[in-house]
């Protein structure tokens, strides 16, 4: 690791640590019993669409219960809404609770999606010579900084007979990777749906690898521990809808594309490729899913990504 990328991360982890460790909470970020504040992406399309149809309100609306939605623009972001208490619920990928929890934050597992590894990959521009992971040895290589792909990638080299330190790793966002990829200026880019299917679609991209046997590209459900604690009901009924809509996509995904279409701002057709590569079924944290987590934590403690050990069952009301 060269002595920039070093600073570079241990930059990130400060500011993170120092956002998540803010214990002079605002009025309005309190626990509110009438309240249920969701926090989402624009690319988590089942709760956007339950967002859209709104069935939780329905739902909650004879318990005095008001929903509001939260957009943030990446997991870790909503992550520290999450831990400041400006929202009550969440849904982010499989890095960024490890980080958050490693700086401090006090959430709780609450659910996960089965795995959908088809859903990420790495690709590279179709005329590009590299043709397998060992030929990223020495390259750039841009991910979202503490996103679900910072995983895949650590795992994806591991795989391969490489090592983080063999990359040079890019920190871009995705419309800013992507447009990288387009000009040249990287090699590679590792990125999730429905960005990648329109990667592959839009930019003349080519897949170089999804996380087939290398991630299992959990999603999860994440609370606040006090809402969690004081409100397991009404984080029940969310679940409970949100499988409804679940298999709705799972039924309907062309006419879901249609819908999201507009609000993710892609053609549909990409959209229902990204949707096909998504599970759309969610089940309770148990200690499987948990393990995992353990050794994504484990392994980034040991990359010294992260700046102390963690016990990812820490992050559970048992």
């Amino acid at each position: 690791m060269n002595h920039s990328t070093f600073r570079g991360r241990r930059t990130f982890l400060a500011a993170l640590g120092a956002t998540l460790a803010s214990t002079a909470l605002p009025a309005w970020a309190k626990y509110q019993a009438d309240q249920f504040r969701i926090g989402y992406q624009k690319a988590a399309s089942t709760l956007v669409l339950l967002k859209a149809h709104g069935a939780l309100e329905k739902r909650l609306a004879p318990l005095g219960i008001k929903v509001s939605w939260n957009e943030f623009p990446a997991g870790p972001q909503l992550l520290e809404g999450l831990n400041v208490g400006a929202i009550d619920f969440g849904y982010v990928g499989e890095a960024p609770p490890v980080f958050a929890q490693a700086a401090g934050a006090d959430f709780i597992y609450t659910a996960y999606e089965i795995p959908t590894p088809h859903a990420e990959g790495v690709v590279v521009a179709k005329n590009s010579p590299v043709k397998t992971i060992a030929d990223l040895k020495g390259k750039k290589v841009a991910f979202n900084r503490g996103s679900d792909v910072h995983w895949f990638i650590v795992a994806l080299l591991r795989k391969n007979g490489l090592g983080i330190g063999d990359i040079q790793p890019i920190y871009l966002a995705p419309a800013d990777a992507r447009a990288a990829l387009e000009q040249g200026s990287i090699a590679a880019w590792a990125i999730w749906d429905p960005f990648l299917s329109a990667a592959l679609v839009q930019s003349n991209a080519r897949l170089l690898a999804d996380a087939q046997g290398v991630a299992s590209h959990h999603q999860f459900f994440l609370s606040q521990r006090e809402y969690a604690q004081k409100r397991q009901n009404v984080i029940a009924i969310a679940m409970e809808e949100l499988g409804k809509e679940g298999q709705w996509v799972k039924q309907n995904t062309a006419a879901a594309a249609a819908q999201l279409a507009p609000i993710q701002g892609l053609d549909a057709g990409i959209i229902q490729t990204g949707l096909e590569h998504y599970a759309h079924v969610y089940q309770p944290i148990d200690a499987t899913v948990l393990a995992e987590q353990q050794r994504i934590a484990d392994t980034f403690y040991d990359l010294k990504l992260i700046p102390r050990k963690i016990v990812t069952k820490d992050a559970t009301l048992a």
